[in-house]
């Protein structure tokens, strides 16, 4: 198979024990987090459900985009029964700003609907039941249980896939085995937080098409360091953390 441009694939690294790995990657987890100290769930909410319903409309567009609708919306859609009793209409026009608003609208029409008759109205704390509500997968289960609910979850988006392939902590594809495979290098009660690190650091350093690689602080923890822009200014240029020359 031909690895995607600037995947871990690309870069020949040595064996490694298993013992080594784990070390390797809570060495990177605890450097991550001095690196991006305010790591968190970028989407607005107050309420489990509100976190819900964010996470299931974050699909196919922006964080930014879901906080600028989400005020209004949560002022007219207060519960789950709302939501299944909302007009289409009227919840399209809301959603329209972020795309595909027709299908979002029936999907949170559905998820209050099965809210209601299966949970009493309330968001379960449990993965299980979580997954077996309409729209909701693993990924957005896991976002809700690690910041809603305190439960640690291993949140496997884009950002966090490839960064793990990067790093040399897993080949694998796959979300939920990338998920397995993360999960069992880090401590339990690091899964939220080092998912909210993996996300931030993809988006602010470790960019898809040409990684800073120069400004990055764990690029010697990296099994794929030098596969992007290695000179240091140039580099330093490139990556959006806040002070830095080109963060915000």
């Amino acid at each position: 198979m031909t690895p995607r441009a600037g995947e871990a694939a690309s870069v020949e690294r040595a064996p490694e024990s298993r013992l080594a790995l784990v070390r390797r990657a809570r060495r990177t987890n605890r450097e991550l987090a001095l690196v991006h100290p305010d790591a968190r769930c970028e989407l607005d909410f107050t309420t489990p459900l509100e976190l819900l319903v964010a996470t299931v409309l974050s699909a196919q567009t922006t964080d930014v985009r879901v906080n600028a609708t989400t005020p209004e919306l949560f002022a007219r859609y207060p519960d789950a029964a709302a939501y299944a009793g909302a007009d289409p209409s009227e919840l399209e026009e809301i959603l329209r700003p972020l795309g595909f608003f027709r299908a979002k609208a029936r999907s949170l029409m559905g998820l209050g609907a099965a809210l209601v008759e299966r949970h009493d109205g309330q968001v379960p704390a449990r993965m299980r039941d979580l997954v077996a509500l309409p729209g909701v997968g693993r990924k957005t289960a896991n976002v809700v249980l690690g910041d809603a609910f305190g439960v640690p979850g291993l949140t496997v988006d884009t950002h966090f896939g490839r960064l793990v392939r990067r790093l040399g902590w897993t080949d694998e594809e796959d979300p939920v085995k990338v998920e397995t495979v993360v999960g069992g290098l880090v401590e339990k009660r690091e899964w939220t937080a080092l998912s909210h690190r993996l996300i931030f650091h993809g988006r602010r350093v470790c960019f898809a098409r040409r990684p800073a690689c120069g400004a990055c602080a764990v690029a010697g923890l990296c099994a794929s360091a030098g596969i992007g822009e290695n000179d240091p200014v140039a580099a330093a240029r490139m990556v959006k953390l806040p002070g830095a020359p080109g963060g915000s």
